[in-house]
């Protein structure tokens, strides 16, 4: 994205466009006026890097879970395979260089609730190799993994199995996104993992008191932990005035409580929502966004860390652990 003079890489963890595409709604490599993001429009945009949440609707829980899984996998494929070279898949901290040079732009398969995975940490390696490399272990209900939020208030934590394969996941190069886990889940997941987790789309709880949104203590234990949270454009997670205003206000509370400007990007939710937030309509207006912050007067490079630095360094450092993993036999 040109912004201010400079080129600033945005970087977008949480999108479901992927899921029009598999529904036969569009394609994303074709532009359209449907839907809030494809990829002539990140281009258009700037946008570099996006995250494509492969989320299995609740009918298909838990029986027909993998299948389902597994046909995003192939859309995922179709899509990058429809943009004729201009659409790189990351999966490592090479790729991620590869799609941040001129004329491309890269996408991540993640996966949003891990029902598909079970309980089993062999599942965990084969979805590596799939190419998934962001993983939330629950939407927001419950299965055998952990409490989701729609369980909270009073949703359990993380199970033995759960554990098991968040460990697993550690090992092989699968960042945790804690965005959909029960309050106690949420502080399991932060206790268990010895890598940096991230909460993909969560805005803050003291602005707008949803489940979904992260308490000012998880905010700052985050942060601690070397994690990031993605600010979301979804109105029910903003309260108040949903417009572009009131995201910068999230950005702005986060920054006072964690103090520095190394652990906030964006997590838009775009295709997630029927109905936009006003001035955040599409991925061409995230400059509207920069606009805002700036006037609110944030400076530019903690801006341009927000959209998409933190990101960059916190992928490429997770990214780049093959040796370590191959020195534990992976």
């Amino acid at each position: 994205m040109l912004w201010h003079g400079e080129e600033t890489p945005v970087v977008d963890t949480h999108a479901d466009s992927l899921l029009d595409a598999l529904k036969g709604k569009r394609h994303l490599y074709e532009h359209s006026h449907e839907g809030q993001l494809d990829f002539p429009r990140m281009v258009e945009g700037g946008h570099r890097l996006q995250f494509l949440s492969c989320w299995v609707e609740p009918e298909y829980k838990p029986e027909r879970a993998l299948p389902r899984l597994l046909s995003f996998v192939d859309q995922f494929d179709q899509e990058v395979l429809g943009a004729g070279g201009m659409v790189v898949p990351v999966v490592d901290d090479r790729s991620l260089l590869a799609a941040l040079s001129p004329g491309k732009i890269g996408v991540v398969m993640s996966m949003e609730g891990a029902e598909a995975v079970g309980t089993d940490p062999r599942m965990v390696r084969i979805m590596h190799r799939l190419g998934f490399r962001l993983m939330s272990l629950t939407w927001n209900e419950r299965n055998a993994l952990a409490d989701g939020a729609g369980e909270d208030p009073g949703g359990g934590g993380l199970s033995v199995a759960g554990r098991r394969i968040v460990q697993e996941m550690n090992r092989v190069g699968i960042v945790l996104d804690v965005s959909h886990l029960s309050h106690a889940a949420f502080w399991d997941a932060l206790e268990t993992s010895e890598r940096p987790v991230i909460a993909s789309h969560s805005n803050c709880r003291t602005l707008a008191d949803h489940r979904r949104n992260l308490t000012d203590a998880q905010i700052i234990a985050l942060a601690k932990a070397n994690g990031i949270q993605g600010l979301t454009f979804v109105r029910d997670f903003l309260g108040g005035q949903e417009d572009v205003e009131r995201v910068v206000d999230h950005a702005c509370l986060h920054l006072d409580l964690v103090g520095d400007d190394h652990h906030l990007g964006l997590g838009s939710d775009f295709d997630g929502v029927e109905h936009p937030v006003d001035g955040l309509e599409d991925v061409t207006r995230l400059t509207h966004l920069a606009d805002r912050m700036s006037a609110r007067g944030l400076a530019d490079d903690t801006i341009r860390r927000i959209f998409g630095m933190n990101y960059v360094e916190f992928f490429t450092r997770e990214w780049s652990r093959k040796e370590e993993r191959d020195n534990h036999g992976y």
